[in-house]
């Protein structure tokens, strides 16, 4: 997985691997697989207002601002606010 994701960010590689192993292990279905992927390949462009979670869905929360250097502080639901890398965060899908 890692070879073929080359070019995401060494986060999401990880995270890539991650569900590829779950899948292979029959822990994840086809589905989630898929989805899963597609969260990760997705490009971060973020606007404050965004809902986001961590790669790894433990927390999720809103985008306050965008910092000159590229980082995101951003308000966990917790109320918490954290800076983050924007790849270490995904757009939450709305349902």
């Amino acid at each position: 997985m890692d070879a073929v994701f080359i070019e995401f960010p060494l986060s999401r590689r990880r995270e890539a691997a991650s569900l590829a192993a779950h899948y292979v292990a029959g822990v994840l279905d086809r589905q989630s697989l898929e989805s899963g992927l597609l969260a990760l390949a997705e490009l971060a462009e973020f606007q404050p207002g965004d809902r986001v979670k961590t790669l790894r869905g433990s927390m999720s929360g809103t985008i306050v601002r965008l910092l000159p250097e590229g980082r995101v502080v951003w308000r966990a639901d917790s109320g918490a606010e954290l800076t983050a890398l924007p790849e270490s965060l995904i757009r939450e899908q709305k349902k």
